[in-house]
């Protein structure tokens, strides 16, 4: 009787285990099957079910996590789907991007799911979906996050040694054999393929036509060993392929025919296909790309003015640097990496506008010398240029000039290879890309909060505000621009409760875009990252273009926000808790309200009430708790994530402001005697800093405190205004020492040789924003000799003259005597 038993049994279990056969329908309410996101049923599907404990049982099935989770945007990446074992056989793999990219996939021996990223044409968060029924059904849902080819890490790419040999090839004593190397293991196989590919847009600019395209050219190997390394030397590619400039290399598989789109793949950088090009560019380079430079010259001049919309750069380095939320740092020329500046010699540190301009999709770029001085392309070669495409590309992505780095390369590099690199033309090239002085600038605006927490509102009115809570930090309705934080009590190493919170989680929206939150973990106090209420993995990437934003994480404890607005925010771990900066472009002017205040230049109204009801600047304590206590966030509206118990109960499900909590107001703090000198020696006279040491009784959390004050005050300094004159012109037959035109600055005038100065020697920048002189004129100068003869000539002319006069005279006199005589 026990063996029937256990076979019914058994046979029961195997009824009931999940495996390959058939799944619940599709948006079943106890399913995931299409459902991920929704909340609804009678189990969730949403990112933050885990934590509450409320998943369906097929979450992990159908809501898909992948490793690696992101990959050039050229595609080639073969990425395996976790949690998901497929060991019975399948009809077939196919993985669709979205919902109109699809590629094959296939499951291995292990029974793991793998599927291969696209060529695409843009980067950040595509969405994917999975069939593993021939493309009958796609239940299974996932993102894979693509992102620009220079932002993918030297061991996912091959690499072209010394590559600026590959970008020269055929110039002046450029010759010989290139080198093309790789990481064997990144390919399973033994043989591999590598191809050429040329990228290109065709159509006419700026119309519905205008296309972006990757060809396949030809291939440079063909089954030759997968040994990470191969040297060939060049030969000038057929007619019938010159017409690509710019191309990368391709590494696959030799079980894939040459050209096979969507497989595994390496890419090498794009670059420059000097080392393709035909015999007429080796027979005389610097002639053939005079012709190219000419050429594009005709063609700039044809297309529309995009210099108009782009923003004027930061006057200053310091400025560039301070301006995150509209500005940010061009890997090309870091002064944070040694300012290894290529392409723009002089300069130290290069930032590029993060958001394209709105109409042609251009951007921005900005460089500086160690001075801090901007400098310009008129005053030198390294000097800033715009560019028609942006580096970065620009939504919706995929048609030009908005292909990420693509378009860039065909509009703004491969030209200054022409008329700069390979010819000597480069006047032409900035002409058409002359950089932006900043007279029209201006700065950003800077508001804080940190410590217990303090506020530094935009117009600089200070604060302190310690509520447990959530708060609007920050409303503009001019964007619809929303920053919520959540303020908690600390813990002591004694496990009790302080009387004072700080910012644990801040959270931004701005229209339609994205919800990104940034909180400290409260149990490890580890900094954590979500979009829209999911916790990111940065293990692969520091950097996501995201829907109306950028994300950038620096080092684990900094966090940098920029919104398409040219808002930005940046949060810092300042342990235990955040300090949190806002910046605001000069537009948001008179549209802001919140904690943060009111910018409008007028610090009495920074503590405005929802009402409209406003506190004096020099309100006690207790108002601006009340008034703080005002501000809490309303639940309907709350960008904030709830994906724990401890949240959910403590904040989702209870008032929003806790009346019950009495924090300690500064007229009730008392300093300890024995920490008295140790707080005098730390804070000065920092009150914000001395506060923190009163109210938490801790040393660090008050140098914490004073840290970002301190910050805060720095960046306020890096972005006050400041006066430009712009450029001066130096004299024709002359030049001139200086290249800053801010307030106070000195320009010298000076004329080359065989010219004379007319005019002003020097000139000065004035405060109203004119020059104290004009540029002067260089006139050709008169050598001695012919000064000489110029002078004893005229000496000779005046003496004959004066010699005539007295002749004449003699001979007047003579006559009058002789008409006299009887």
């Amino acid at each position: 009787m026990k063996p029937l038993v256990l076979f019914w049994a058994l046979l029961l279990l195997l009824a009931t285990a999940p495996g390959p056969g058939p799944r619940p329908a599709a948006g079943a309410p106890g399913s995931c099957s299409q459902r991920c996101g929704d909340r609804d049923g009678s189990c969730s599907c949403h990112p933050t079910c885990s934590g509450l404990s409320s998943c369906c049982s097929d979450f992990r099935d159908f809501c898909l996590e992948i490793s690696p989770y992101s990959g050039s945007m050229m595609g080639g990446k073969d990425f395996v789907v976790q949690h998901l074992n497929w060991l019975s056989s399948t009809e077939g793999v196919i993985c669709r991007f979205k919902e109109s990219i699809q590629t094959l996939g296939h499951v291995d021996s292990f029974g793991r799911v793998h599927c291969v990223s696209p060529l695409l044409y843009e980067t950040g968060r595509i969405p994917f979906t999975l069939s593993l029924d021939n493309g009958r059904s796609f239940p299974r849902s996932g993102t894979w996050l693509a992102v620009h080819p220079n932002r993918v890490s030297e061991t996912e790419k091959s690499e072209l040694v010394n590559e600026t040999r590959w970008q020269y090839y055929g110039t002046a004593g450029i010759t010989g054999n290139l080198t093309v190397t790789w990481e064997p293991s990144a390919l399973s196989t033994q043989s591999v393929i590598i191809e050429l590919w040329g990228y290109e847009e065709t159509g006419t600019p700026y119309s519905d036509k205008w296309a972006a395209k990757w060809s396949y050219l030809y291939p440079l190997a063909t089954n030759i060993p997968n040994s990470g390394s191969f040297t060939f030397t060049p030969k000038p590619a057929a007619q019938n392929f010159q017409r690509w400039e710019v191309g990368a290399l391709r590494i696959i598989s030799s079980r894939y025919y040459a050209g096979e789109k969507d497989v595994h793949a390496l890419w090498s950088n794009e670059h420059a296909l000097a080392w393709h090009l035909g015999e007429d560019f080796q027979a005389d380079p610097e002639a053939w790309a005079r012709a190219q430079c000419l050429a594009w010259e005709d063609l700039e001049d044809q297309l529309p003015n995009f210099l108009e919309e782009v923003p004027d750069c930061p006057c200053t380095l310091a400025q560039a640097r301070a301006d995150s939320g509209r500005f940010h740092t061009d890997y090309g020329c870091d002064i944070e990496h040694g300012s290894v500046c290529t392409y723009h010699p002089g300069a130290v540190h290069c930032v590029r506008s993060v958001q394209a301009s709105p109409r042609y999709a251009s951007g921005q770029q900005c460089c500086y010398t160690a001075a801090g001085t901007l400098l310009l392309t008129a005053d030198s070669m390294g000097g800033s240029t715009p560019d028609r495409g942006h580096d970065w590309g620009a939504p919706p992505f995929r048609t030009p000039p908005r292909v990420p780095g693509l378009s860039h390369w065909l509009y703004d590099v491969i030209s200054f290879y022409h008329c700069c690199l390979w010819a000597p033309e480069c006047s032409r090239y900035m002409r058409r890309r002359p950089s932006s002085d900043c007279r029209s600038y201006r700065p950003s605006r800077l508001a804080s909060t940190f410590g217990d927490p303090h506020f530094v509102t935009f117009d600089g009115a200070d604060f302190s505000f310690n509520g447990r809570g959530e708060y609007v930090l920050l409303e503009a309705t001019l964007t619809n621009l929303r920053v919520h934080g959540r303020a908690q009590t600390r813990t002591t190493s004694e496990g009790t409760q302080d009387r004072g919170t700080g910012l644990m989680a801040v959270a931004i929206q701005e229209g339609n875009s994205d919800v990104v939150e940034v909180r400290l973990d409260g149990k490890e106090g580890v900094l954590q990252v979500l979009l829209n209420q999911e916790v990111l993995n940065f293990t692969e990437q520091s950097w996501m273009d995201l829907k109306g934003m950028f994300l950038s994480i620096a080092a684990q404890d900094s966090v940098s926000i920029m919104l398409s607005s040219g808002a930005g925010l940046e949060v810092i771990v300042q342990r235990p808790f955040l300090s949190v900066t806002v910046l605001l472009p000069e537009k948001f002017l008179t549209h802001t309200q919140g904690l943060l205040g009111t910018l409008n230049d007028d610090l009495t109204d920074d503590f405005t009430l929802r009402n409209g009801r406003v506190l004096p600047p020099k309100a006690t304590s207790r108002e601006l708790f009340r008034f703080g206590a005002d501000w809490a966030v309303e639940n309907a509206s709350s960008l904030l994530t709830y994906d724990s118990w401890f949240l959910v109960n403590n904040f989702l499900y209870q008032s929003k402001h806790d009346y019950t909590f009495q924090p300690l107001f500064a007229e009730e703090t008392t300093p300890n005697p024995s920490q008295a000198p140790e707080v005098a020696e730390l804070c000065g006279d920092n009150h914000f800093c001395t506060f923190d040491v009163m109210a938490t009784g801790s040393l660090s959390v008050g140098n914490g405190t004073l840290m970002a004050h301190q910050r805060h005050q720095h960046r306020v300094q890096s972005l006050q205004p400041v006066t430009s004159c712009g450029w001066l012109a130096p004299p024709p037959n002359g030049h001139k020492e200086g290249i800053s035109y801010l307030a106070g600055s000195t320009i010298h005038f000076y004329c080359d040789g065989g010219y004379n100065l007319f005019g002003a020697e020097a000139s000065t920048c004035q405060a109203d924003g004119t020059w104290s002189r004009p540029s002067p004129m260089c006139q050709p100068a008169r050598s001695h000799a012919v000064l000489l003869s110029i002078i004893f000539g005229g000496l000779a002319v005046v003496a004959l003259v004066a010699l005539v006069y007295v002749l004449l005279r003699r001979r007047k006199g003579n006559m009058a005597s002789w008409g006299s005589q009887p």
